[in-house]
C-alpha cells in the first residue's frame, strides 16, 4: 500500500491506514508521479483561497473512490481540525473499501481515556461523548466504555500531587518467551549467570535513584515490579530486592506496592512469603487462559492447574489483593474456551482482571513465524470483549483503566477490571503520565513529568541485561538530570502548590 501525501498529516493518516490493513507494508511518498502503483491512496491538502481543500482518493483493483472538505481557514484549532477532517474522509474510504468499521473510529492514539477526560473538562461529559461518536466515529460501545472508565480514573488521578512519583523496577528474565512477547526480558535458559551481578546493581541503583528522590522532596505513590518475570527470582534474591527497596525509600506514603508473579510455573510458597513480608500488598498472577493446548502453542510452561493452585496458594499466604491477565485473540482459541476461562476466574474472585486483547508485535516470534492479524470480518476477539464486560460488571467489577496498542487484533483495547477500591494505580498513573516515574534495571525508562502540564522529559536505561552490566555507571550519570530537572522547576512547583 502506497499513501501519496503533501502535508504534515502523515503519521495519523498512516496509522489509521494500519487500522484497515494491519499486516501491509504502507509506503509514505510526498511527490505525486504520473502513473501511480496499485493499491494506492492520496491524502492531499491544499490552500484554496481563505480556506483550506481536502482531497482524498482511494484506488485499488476493481475499486476507486474519492471525497473531500473544505475547512475554513478562520477555523479554532485549525491544523487539529483539518487533521480531524481529513481521517473522516479516509475513514469512508477505506470502510467502502474493506467492508469494515473500526471500533475505535478514527482513533489512532493509545490514551482514548486521557483525550475524553480533556474534552470532559472542557465540554462536560455527554458533550464530549457526541465528540467521540460523531466527530471521531468512535462506537457507541467504546464511547460508553471511555465515560466509565474516565470516572474512575478521575478519582484514582487526584490522589497525586504535584511532588508525586511512582517507582517501576524491571527483573528482565523469563522461564521461557511466550510467542507474542516483545518485551525486553530474556530466557533464564541463555542469562540465567547474570541474574546475580544484575541483581547486586540493581539495588546499588535503587539505592542512588531513591537519594535524588530525596535530595528532590518527592513523594512515592505507587512501586512496580515488573519484567519480565519477577519471580524468576529465588525467594533469597527477592528479599534482598525488597529490603533494598525498603531501606532505600521512604515506604510511609506508598500507597500501592506491586510484584508482577505473571507466571504461574514460577511461584512457590517461599517466594509469596518473601513478597509479602517485604512489604508488597498487590500481585498479579497470569494465567493468559486456561486452556492447556493453546498455553503450549504461545510457550507457556505452566499448565491451567498450575495457576488455580498459584492462586489458592497465594490466598493461603495472606494476599488480600490478586490481579490475574487474560488475553482475547489468542492463537487458535474459540470464543468458548476464553469464556470458559473468564467463567473460572470469576469463581476465583480475584479482586481485578485485566482483559487484553493481542498485538501483533514485530518483534514477536508469533511475527517472525508469519502470523498475521484478521482482517476478514469481526475478529473472535471482539466477541470476547464484550462478553468480559457482560460478565464482569454483574461481578461486581469496573473498568478503571484502558489503553490501546499499534496492530491489535481487532483494532481493539485492553482494559483492567477492579472490584471496589482494588484499582490499579500505578496502571492509570503510568497510562495517563499522570507524575514522574523513576524507573530501576535494564530497559526501564524514567519519565520526569512537569505538574500541571503535558511536558515530559525521559532517561533511558540501557535495554539489556548485559548492557545494564556492562554501562552501569555511564547509566547513573544519566541519571543525576532528575535532580537537574527539579531544580530547575523548583520555583514554579512552588507556585501551583500555593
Amino acid at each position: 500500500m502506497i499513501l501519496y501525501i503533501n502535508n504534515q498529516y502523515h503519521y495519523e493518516t498512516e496509522n489509521l491506514i494500519r487500522s484497515f490493513f494491519p499486516n501491509d507494508k504502507i509506503e509514505v511518498v510526498r511527490e505525486l508521479p504520473a502513473v501511480k502503483q496499485l493499491p494506492f491512496i492520496t491524502a492531499l491538502t491544499r490552500e484554496n483561497g481563505d480556506d483550506i481543500r481536502i482531497e482524498v482518493t482511494v484506488e485499488a483493483e476493481g475499486f476507486f473512490a474519492e471525497d473531500g472538505d473544505t475547512v475554513p481557514a478562520d477555523s479554532d484549532d485549525l491544523e487539529k481540525t483539518v487533521e480531524r477532517r481529513l481521517a473522516v474522509c479516509l475513514y469512508g474510504l477505506l470502510s467502502r473499501l474493506t467492508g469494515r468499521k473500526q471500533p475505535w473510529g478514527i482513533l489512532t492514539g493509545v490514551r482514548p481515556i486521557k483525550l475524553f477526560r480533556r474534552l470532559t473538562e472542557q465540554y462536560g461529559r455527554e458533550q464530549a461523548m457526541r465528540y467521540f461518536t460523531d466527530e471521531l466515529l468512535v462506537s457507541d460501545e467504546k464511547a460508553r466504555l471511555s465515560a466509565v472508565t474516565e470516572e474512575h480514573e478521575r478519582k484514582i488521578l487526584a490522589l497525586s500531587k504535584p511532588l508525586s512519583f511512582s517507582l517501576y523496577i524491571s527483573i528482565p528474565f523469563c522461564p521461557s518467551r511466550c510467542s507474542y512477547c516483545s518485551f525486553v526480558s530474556q530466557s533464564i535458559e541463555s542469562a540465567g549467570k547474570l541474574i546475580e551481578p544484575y541483581l547486586e546493581l540493581l539495588c546499588r541503583e535503587i539505592e542512588y535513584t531513591a537519594d535524588l528522590a530525596k535530595k528532590c522532596g518527592l513523594i512515592l505513590e505507587t512501586v512496580y515490579i515488573g519484567g519480565g518475570t519477577p519471580t524468576t527470582l529465588t525467594a533469597p534474591q527477592m528479599s534482598r530486592l525488597l529490603s533494598a527497596i525498603d531501606r532505600s525509600f521512604d515506604m510511609s506514603t506508598c500507597r500501592e506496592f506491586t510484584v508482577e508473579a505473571g507466571r504461574p510455573d514460577t511461584i512457590d510458597e517461599d517466594k509469596l512469603g518473601a513478597i509479602l513480608s517485604g512489604g508488597a500488598d498487590r500481585i498479579s498472577i497470569n494465567p493468559q487462559t486456561l486452556n492447556d493446548d493453546i498455553l503450549t502453542l504461545i510457550g507457556r510452561r505452566h499448565t491451567a492447574a498450575q495457576t488455580l493452585q498459584a492462586f489458592e496458594l497465594a490466598r493461603k499466604t495472606g494476599f488480600k489483593h490478586i490481579n490475574m491477565d487474560l488475553i482475547a485473540g489468542l492463537p487458535a482459541e474459540k470464543a468458548e474456551s476464553f469464556t470458559a476461562t473468564l467463567d473460572k476466574l470469576c469463581e476465583l474472585s480475584p479482586e481485578s482482571i485485566t482483559v487484553h486483547t493481542l498485538a501483533m508485535k514485530r518483534s514477536s516470534r508469533l511475527t517472525q513465524q508469519g502470523r498475521e492479524l484478521d482482517t476478514g470480518g469481526e475478529p473472535p476477539a471482539a466477541a470476547m470483549l464484550r462478553y468480559a464486560e457482560k460478565k464482569l460488571v454483574p461481578e461486581g467489577y469496573h473498568p478503571y483503566y484502558l489503553y490501546r496498542q499499534t496492530r491489535m487484533e481487532g483494532n481493539l483495547e485492553n482494559v483492567g477490571w477492579a472490584k471496589q477500591g482494588y484499582d490499579g494505580l500505578y496502571n492509570v498513573y503510568v497510562m495517563d503520565e499522570t507524575h514522574t516515574v523513576l524507573g530501576c534495571g535494564a530497559g526501564a525508562v524514567s519519565k520526569l513529568k512537569k505538574p500541571a502540564s503535558e511536558s515530559l522529559e525521559r532517561i533511558f536505561n540501557y535495554k539489556y541485561p548485559y548492557e545494564y552490566i556492562n554501562g552501569f555507571d555511564e547509566m547513573l550519570r544519566r541519571k543525576e538530570r532528575v535532580e537537574v530537572f527539579y531544580a530547575e522547576l523548583a520555583e514554579y512547583i512552588s507556585q501551583i502548590c500555593l
